[in-house]
């Protein structure tokens, strides 16, 4: 019954967001609690899940908000203009390379093993590139959702760092195997991005026809968000040095983990607010216009906690997980982990990261062991096939925060992605395959 109502909410939030009917914080606000009375818990009970998973996101969306805040600060402040105009003169208006660019910095941002850090440096410093080039920010986004998605399989993110306390093999251990994965998947991503771009450059003309733009159509920003012609003369950076310093510190800051994430920002957005507007009305005027949108990513991502909340404490992710494994016929248990590989991305809209590792890997794991199956192989494999599509799932609090500073909407981006990601994880499934991994 918790399987049937789990699927049932996961598909119900899933179909809304991308059908466009609902907003994400009614979504993921009211279907969950009504799933949760249909399973017979009490109202204390699902309180309980709700403060539960509004816990686990609070660190989240307090980061989100003074990121949110800190960076559309630096835009206003015009800091990232000159590195936009140089990207543009370097890449001479070549889609191509903007987009194998793209791919590349955000595999090499990804190294700290952070989605959200990625995003925060990435998005805001391109996205002016692709509204100049017409360019979709749906691509953008999926671009570097298929690199991060290759170097998210770091000792020190999430994924590994999980399957070694399930496993006990250590998480150093198990990146070293896949080194190769991640070098050969990287070159692939690049191959891959060089044909969107092909395909993209196409899709420009044809806008033009009608004169708009991909980005013109795709982008949901609001018109006193959209940036001015940067290759024009623009505006001059405000205190570049003390700003971008200020920039940078940050990003060291995120990479080392040397302050947690929230205060990072929270202190990086007063000194930039104390450096710029010395008067606290100025401060406070500066604050209240963007607000809303900061407000209204804060708001999604508590949204999401509730969901996670009632999905993860009511039992019905680890019940979802425990049943798709029963149902496989018993002639697969040797294969069964690449199976579940194969399946990853979409597995990733089903199941949360922590149900997927905690709740299906010891039991796909226990299933090989008795055909005589590695621990380690089970871990390659659904490891590289899950970590796709770890950024196109609403279970990620970092692909909300995505979509936020892109302007997009999680729906489309799942359309636009969804199949890409997953077809991208073929090919590095069959990196670690040709590799002898599983």
């Amino acid at each position: 019954m918790l399987t049937i109502i789990g699927i049932l909410i996961i598909l119900s939030i899933v179909t809304l967001l991308m059908m466009g009917k609902v907003s994400p914080i009614i979504a993921m606000s009211c279907i969950p609690f009504i799933g949760a009375l249909i399973a017979g818990y009490s109202i204390p009970e699902i309180s309980v899940f709700f403060e539960s998973g509004i816990n686990k996101v609070a660190k989240v969306a307090a980061m989100f908000l003074f990121a949110i805040l800190f960076f559309s600060l630096m835009k206003d402040l015009h800091i990232f203009d000159p590195l936009i105009r140089a990207m543009v003169k370097l890449t001479r208006g070549n889609v191509i390379i903007v987009c194998v660019m793209t791919t590349l910095i955000a595999g090499i941002v990804h190294l700290d093993g952070s989605g959200a850090a990625t995003f925060l440096i990435i998005i805001p410093a391109l996205l002016p590139l692709y509204r100049q080039l017409g360019m979709s920010p749906y691509l953008m986004l999926l671009l570097m959702c298929t690199s991060m998605g290759i170097m998210n399989m770091v000792p020190w993110g999430g994924p590994l760092g999980r399957a070694s306390a399930v496993t006990g093999i250590d998480a150093s251990t198990l990146w070293q195997s896949l080194i190769p994965v991640q070098i050969i998947g990287m070159a692939g991503a690049a191959v891959f991005a060089a044909l969107m771009g092909i395909r993209e450059n196409r899709r420009i003309a044809a806008a033009k026809l009608n004169g708009t733009t991909p980005y013109d159509m795709d982008s949901l920003l609001p018109a006193n968000e959209q940036l001015t012609d940067i290759n024009g003369s623009g505006h001059k950076p405000k205190k570049p040095w003390i700003n971008g310093g200020l920039i940078i510190v940050s990003i060291i800051c995120l990479a080392f983990g040397l302050l947690s994430a929230p205060y990072v920002f929270m202190i990086a957005l007063s000194l930039a607010l104390l450096v710029n507007y010395p008067n606290p009305k100025d401060q406070m005027k500066v604050l209240s216009d963007h607000a809303p949108q900061a407000l209204g990513m804060v708001a999604i991502i508590l949204a999401a906690g509730a969901f996670l909340g009632i999905m993860s404490d009511g039992g019905m992710l680890q019940s979802i997980a425990e049943d798709l494994t029963a149902i496989l016929p018993t002639e697969w248990i040797s294969k069964i982990h690449i199976f579940v590989g194969i399946l990853g991305v979409p597995m990733d809209i089903f199941t949360s990261t922590d149900a997927y590792y905690f709740a299906l890997l010891p039991i796909i794991q226990q299933i090989a062991a008795t055909a005589g199956v590695d621990p380690s192989a089970v871990v390659y494999s659904m490891a590289i096939g899950n970590n796709a599509g770890t950024f196109v799932s609403p279970f990620s609090p970092a692909a909300w925060l995505a979509m936020g500073l892109a302007g997009i909407d999680m729906g489309r981006h799942l359309r636009y992605s969804f199949g890409w990601i997953w077809l991208f994880s073929f090919f590095t499934l069959g990196v670690g395959a040709v590799l002898g991994l599983y």
